[in-house]
């Protein structure tokens, strides 16, 4: 007799499972991987995406071009988040994590063909992995931080290296100054969000420049503005939260006067509120007013008239930055206006750079804050800028904070990939082989970096791994000699925590694709033919 069949799933749902599912996981990595593989290293790539609105991107950037591509492979996403997550936490190396994820797994593929179990390939990637941060941590040179211009010099070769492989590269002396200046000026939390980054059009890259203190681009302003001063020296700063200008009548609003006079007082006394707003905050002795609401032509002619500055429409991320450094605080109503609340600053002017006319305030108190302005041709290249120097700026805060460096260049991969072989000797069964394996795919970032340079990979990694083995352990490739040098002494360094966490990233990303044996795809609803519906309102 037969069976009758069982439909357990929604007919159109896609499953498949078991090996050929996994094999087919790892396939779809592998093609994500070659989409930044080129991007690796001092003579990477730039990858050019276009979005759907048509917007284009130039970056070498490896989290940017994941984001920007639209993988819908469930799979595949996870060297996506990877990706995000090395550029949220330590802000470089976002390249590195995907391909390394992406190796890992192509060394393993062999296996899995060949039918050993996920779980005992995931124990040796585990082991593995916990073999290389404690090798990391061995190796890894703490930094002196009482000497200040020795540990100013160590910061600017991290952010140099973090820039060599950036379109910025030959201007990264200038800009690792920059970036570790910027750095400095900051609190011990060194948050973010207090250096700003303004881009200008026009100009070299060299007319950037650094504020120590704010600067932002000026706001939309009514007549009058033009009789303004526009360079104060020691400045009292209003913040303000507050809209100084006459608002037309509310729609649907009624009122009923029987002459004249009581309309000219309603008019009066709208005008006489504004007024009164504005003696307050002159009163004050405030000479700069900035406010994150509108300030009309009125109120700029009122201020013009006593010699006073003003900007509204401040955007709240410039308002915010200036109350850090110059102090004071955002006011939203006039009555309280005194010396306390008020933001003090030595030097304030308007100055013109390239097309935009800038507000700076300079020589602030508290500051711990500061403002670069970035100068350069096209649109496209300033944003690529801004991106390299935030992965700049992040890997400056991490060496700060966690004060520990290796030598970049594909050093100390090679290292961890010798030390994970001679391991693999002296243990018994699979974990040999596998762990064989990921000391293999270790090689993948020195071997990247040759063939994006165009040199004979298998030549250097053979000279490389002679080196490693006479216990030379900084010996990584140098792009500008096409040979092996020893990275520590050419400083090229970089922080440890950036090493620690694409590997620890890349191996969660390959322990998950590879515990999964199964993949159920829902049909989507909307494929799903639409339901017959009255048309123009007719009835059933």
């Amino acid at each position: 007799m037969m069976q009758p069949q069982i439909l357990l799933l929604k007919e159109g749902t896609d499953t498949s499972q078991g090996k050929p599912q996994l094999i087919s996981n790892i396939n779809a990595c592998q093609s994500v991987v070659d989409a930044v593989r080129t991007t690796l290293g001092p003579r990477g790539m730039d990858k050019l995406i276009v979005d759907k609105k048509g917007k284009s991107t130039i970056s070498n950037d490896g989290a940017t071009i994941m984001k920007l591509l639209d993988i819908v492979h469930p799979a595949a996403k996870s060297l996506v988040d990877i990706a995000k997550s090395q550029d949220a936490e330590v802000g470089d190396g976002t390249t590195s994590v995907v391909l390394l994820a992406g190796e890992f797994l192509k060394q393993i593929k062999p296996y899995v063909e060949e039918g050993v179990h996920p779980r005992i390939i995931i124990k040796a990637v585990r082991r593995s992995l916990q073999l290389c941060l404690d090798k990391i941590n061995e190796l890894a040179i703490k930094i002196n931080k009482a000497n200040a211009t020795e540990f100013h010099s160590l910061l600017q070769k991290c952010a140099a290296t973090a820039m060599s492989s950036k379109l910025i590269h030959q201007q990264r002396d200038f800009f690792s100054k920059m970036v570790v200046d910027a750095v400095l000026h900051l609190d011990e939390l060194l948050p973010l969000n207090m250096i700003g980054i303004k881009k200008v059009q026009g100009g070299a890259l060299e007319d950037s420049v650094l504020v120590a203190g704010v600067a932002f681009k000026k706001t939309f302003s009514y007549a009058g503005f033009e009789m303004q001063p526009k360079v104060y020296n020691n400045c009292k700063i209003a913040l303000l939260n507050i809209e100084l200008e006459l608002k037309a009548e509310r729609d649907n609003a009624e009122i009923r006067v029987d002459n004249v006079k009581e309309y000219q007082k309603i008019v009066d006394a709208e005008w006489n509120i504004l007024y009164q707003k504005l003696q307050k905050i002159h009163e004050s002795g405030a000479n700069v007013v900035l406010s994150k609401l509108p300030i009309g032509d009125v109120a700029t002619q009122y201020f013009a008239d006593r010699d006073m500055f003003c900007a509204g429409r401040v955007p709240e991320e410039d308002l915010k930055r200036t109350l850090k450094a110059c102090g004071g605080a955002v006011m939203t109503t006039v009555h309280d206006l005194n010396d306390s609340v008020l933001g003090k600053c030595e030097y304030f002017e308007e100055r013109q750079i390239g097309g935009e006319r800038f507000n700076f305030f300079k020589g602030c108190p508290n500051a711990k804050t500061c403002t670069m302005i970035l100068r350069g041709g096209a649109e496209q290249f300033l944003e690529e800028t801004e991106r390299s120097l935030h992965d700049a700026i992040m890997i400056v805060r991490r060496t700060i904070k966690n004060d520990a460096v290796v030598a970049g260049g594909g050093a100390i991969e090679m290292e961890l990939s010798r030390m994970l072989r001679d391991y693999s000797r002296t243990i018994a069964g699979k974990e040999q082989l596998l762990i064989g394996a990921i000391a293999k795919a270790l090689e993948i970032i020195p071997r990247q970096l040759c063939d994006n340079a165009g040199f004979d990979a298998t030549n250097i990694l053979n000279k490389l791994r002679q080196k490693h083995a006479q216990n030379h352990c900084w010996y990584g490739v140098d792009v500008n000699k096409e040979d092996i040098s020893d990275n520590m002494e050419a400083c090229v360094w970089e922080p440890a925590i950036v090493k620690v966490n694409a590997l620890t990233a890349a191996t969660e990303a390959t322990c998950l694709i590879l515990s999964v044996d199964e993949t159920i795809k829902n049909q989507k609803s909307g494929d799903a033919p639409p339901a017959m519906g009255r048309g123009m309102g007719r009835p059933m």
